[in-house]
Order: C-alpha cells, then structure tokens, then sequence
C-alpha cells in the first residue's frame, strides 16, 4: 500500500450544493439536446431484444465491481482511496453517457435505456457492491482504517425517482416532443444546441476545477494513473464484454460507453452525506478519486467518441473508394 496516499484522507475538496445543481441543469440540457434525435420506434426495438441491456447490466453491476476488486488488489491503494475505487465502480452509469454515445454515432436510445434502467438498480446494487467488495477488502488487508468507512448505503427511491425524471426523463420526453412537433425546426436547431451545450458543459467542468485547483496541482499526480487506468479497466470491460457477446457495433459503443462514464457525482453525495459518513472520518482519498473520475472520464469519453467517428469516416472513405473492374485494370497498363 502507498503511504503516500495517505495524506490525501484529510483533505476537503471544494464542491457548493449550488455548484452541482448548475451542471445538473447543464447535464438537463445535454440530454435535450441529444433527445432532439431520438425516435420512438428505436425505443420498441430495444425492448423486443433484451439480450443487449442484459449485457449492459451485467457489464456495469457484475463485471466492472469485481475487475474494480482485483485491480484494488493489485495496487494496493491507500484504504480510503481503495474504497473511493469501489464505491465509484459501484455507482451507475452516468447521464452524460448519453451525450457521449451521441457523439461516438452509438445507439443513442440504448444508452438512453441503459442510464434510466442501471439509475434504479442502483438503489439495491450500489449498496451490495460496496458493502460486499469493501467488507473483503477490509478482510484481506485487516484495515482498522478502512473498516470505519464500511457504512451501509441508503438509496432514497424518490430522490432517485426525481433525479432520473429531471435530469433524464423531463429533456428526452420536451426534445422527443419537439422533433415530432417541429421536425424541420429541430433539423435546424441540433447543431446549434449540441455545441452550445458542449461548450457550456466544459465552462462548468473547468471552474469546478479551478475551485479545486491547489488541491490539484498538489496531490494529482498521487491519484492521476489510478483514476486512468480504473478508467480505461471500466471502458474495456464494456467493449469485451460485449464483443464476447456478439453485441453489434453501435450497441458494444454504447455499452461500451456506460460501463466507463459512472455516476461519480452520485459517489460525491453520498461521500460527503453525514448520515452514510460521518464528517469525522478521513475522506479525503474516497472523494479525491470520486472528483477526479468525474472530469476524467468526461475527457476519455471525448477522446474515444472522436476516435470511433474518426473511424466511421476513414470505413467510409475506403467503401466511397471505386475498385477498377478487370477491362480498367488491363487499361492502366
């Protein structure tokens, strides 16, 4: 274990009640922007084929926990960051995923599908999860440290109920509306909002970020791989997984994406809720991670949707590339 990461448990990171429910409202208006493309019959498809949310679930509550586990036991982190590693595996999907999938040209509805059915599993699987992989944990390393931190997790089902219908079900169903209502305006009006919002969204990153910003620059480079490589175990997960699956590429895209983009800001809440953490215990570690994973995850989603359209655009390069027929052949020479 590094002592190092020791020094981060006492640190208190800057995150205002104000400040989380400006980019909520943000996020509200990345999934409007995104629900201006949907279709309801894609929707009806998804269900006639469950196999593919199956898959998904599976990949987010089963897979990635216990992948989470292992690399815990293989680094050998500081308990309250081991633990922050844990409980952010065992958080959900999170709703800019679905903006992600958008850009990566990934089945949009699914992701959609994925974040709203993974939001309330949550509320029985976030708190399995952590208690089972934190209990062994606890057992396998005999941390008195880590043991204080082993709390059971309430999820309210009605703050669930209103975070998924806010954040989520409120924008799909005004963006789904609108498109049937104003198919041309909307045409129209999707590039605009989609940049827009991006450029909102990373305005709010940034200045949470700069709320936060000695305590970055002077204790990052303790936690900066680990969150990456977490990051990179959640993304591969998701794409194996599915590929293993035979999942289709538009559908492993999005599986893809929402196994890798989790509800940090849910781990937050519940981080710094006094009534699952006291505030006398040492979270530095468990929110550090927990803050980090949300920017850096909102970077990695970036990175890897450009690549998939970089892709998508070289494939379709190649096909609009004509192959000469024998008779043009011979002519050549």
């Amino acid at each position: 274990m590094s002592e190092a990461l020791l020094v981060l448990d006492n640190i208190r990171l800057n995150f205002s009640p104000t400040g989380l429910l400006f980019l909520n409202i943000i996020i509200g208006f990345l999934m409007f922007g995104v629900a201006l493309e949907m279709r309801i019959k894609k929707f009806k498809t998804i269900l006639k084929k469950p196999k593919t949310v199956l898959v998904g679930v599976l990949s987010q509550f089963v897979v990635l926990p216990a992948l989470t586990f292992l690399l815990v036991v293989i680094i050998q982190p500081s308990p309250a960051v081991a633990l922050g590693m844990i409980l952010v595996a065992a958080c959900p999907g999170g709703n800019i995923s679905n903006f992600i999938s958008s850009l990566a040209k990934a089945n949009v509805e699914l992701s959609v599908s994925l974040t709203a059915i993974a939001t309330i599993l949550a509320i029985i699987m976030t708190p399995i999860n952590f208690a089972l992989y934190g209990e062994w944990y606890v057992s396998i390393y005999n941390s008195m440290n880590a043991s204080t931190l082993i709390r059971p997790i309430n999820i309210d089902l009605w703050q669930v109920f209103q975070t998924v219908f806010i954040l989520l079900g409120i924008p799909v169903i005004l963006g789904i509306s609108i498109h049937y209502r104003f198919p041309r305006t909307t045409y129209k009006a999707i590039k605009y909002v989609k940049t827009i919002s991006v450029i909102i969204f990373i305005a709010i990153i940034f200045a949470m970020i700069g709320n936060n910003i000695a305590h970055i620059a002077n204790y990052i480079h303790l936690i900066f791989f680990i969150v990456i490589i977490h990051n990179a175990l959640a993304l591969s997960t998701g794409f194996l997984l599915s590929s293993a699956f035979k999942i289709e590429k538009k559908n492993r895209r999005s599986i893809t994406i929402e196994t890798g983009i989790q509800n940090s800001g849910l781990a937050l809440a519940l981080i710094f809720n006094p009534k699952i953490f006291p505030a006398d215990l040492e979270l530095g570690g468990m929110a550090f991670i927990a803050a980090f994973w949300g920017i850096w995850h909102i970077l990695s989603g970036l990175i890897m949707a450009f690549g998939f359209q970089k892709y998508d655009n070289r494939q379709k390069n190649n096909k609009n590339i004509s192959i000469p027929n024998k008779a043009e052949a011979e002519a050549w020479h």
